[in-house]
């Protein structure tokens, strides 16, 4: 992702992000263009990564900031991988503050307070809404505020990656009957066991491509946003800057030197 500027109504508001090269791609996407109609645009709502995670496990990283307003990267006790987005955290100041007043905008209000300020905030242009390049769901109010948003704007779509399954689960009834709110539950959180309890679909970062078996690798997030592959498991090659010297760094080492990573011709315009 690019250190893009925010979009804002206002700047007490909350802040939406341009889309980035990844998400752009979706234009591309036949399902998706008619939420993109009318010269409709894609963004995406960002928190703070690992702060808004409550139940990130092997993915588990922070940028955490001196007294000097200086930025470095923690990871978790049990960290696999490197989140990517948290090292955005430390390396893009702009990116940093955005994410920042979002989740402190937000992690102090109750459901309908939420709802108001993420309909006040929302671009008018929005056809298309990545629910979180960074953060995830950070308490059960907030991700049925955005169950709300999908039902309110129907002409939308909404889409989200999420190891907060206790929270989908409380709210599942509802989540299923809204067709233009995706979500796949992440791998790697510290609820894993209810993916396959609960039938959930689901994402599973891989090292390699040959970890993928029959599930079809996820290069352009056209897999987790369409509404038509809501219920088919995919898996995400490994990405972002990981720790020097670790196994998800050889692992990203070699799918680079393959090739692994180019989008050319991977897009699944259907």
């Amino acid at each position: 992702m690019s250190n893009n500027q925010p979009t804002t109504k206002e700047n007490t508001m909350l802040k939406f992000s341009n889309a980035n090269a990844k998400t752009e791609a979706l234009k591309k996407v036949d399902e998706l263009k008619p939420f993109l109609a009318n010269k409709r645009h894609i963004y995406s709502l960002d928190l703070l990564s690992g702060y808004s995670c409550p139940f990130a496990k092997a993915c588990l990283s922070k940028a955490v900031e001196d007294e000097n307003g200086k930025r470095h990267i923690e990871d978790g006790p049990d960290n696999e991988f490197r989140c990517f987005s948290a090292s955005q955290d430390v390396q893009y100041t702009n990116t940093y503050n955005s994410r920042k007043h979002n989740f402190d905008a937000l992690r102090g209000l109750h459901l309908n307070d939420m709802i108001h300020e993420l309909n006040q905030s929302m671009p008018d242009n929005l056809g298309i809404c990545r629910i979180h390049v960074a953060g995830d769901f950070f308490n059960s109010d907030y991700m049925f505020a955005w169950i709300n948003m999908a039902m309110i704007h129907t002409d939308r779509l909404f889409y989200a990656y999420t190891k907060s399954l206790k929270y989908w689960l409380k709210y599942k009834e509802y989540a299923d009957q809204v067709d233009n709110f995706v979500l796949t539950a992440s791998y790697g959180g510290r609820n894993d066991e209810l993916i396959e309890a609960e039938n959930l679909r689901s994402a599973k970062v891989i090292f390699s491509e040959a970890e993928a078996g029959d599930m079809d690798i996820d290069h352009d997030d056209s897999h987790a946003a369409r509404p038509s592959l809501k219920n088919q498991d995919f898996a995400l090659l490994i990405h972002g800057t990981q720790p020097k010297g670790s196994t998800a760094a050889e692992a990203l080492k070699a799918l680079k030197g393959k090739g692994s990573y180019s989008r050319k011709g991977k897009v699944a315009a259907v």
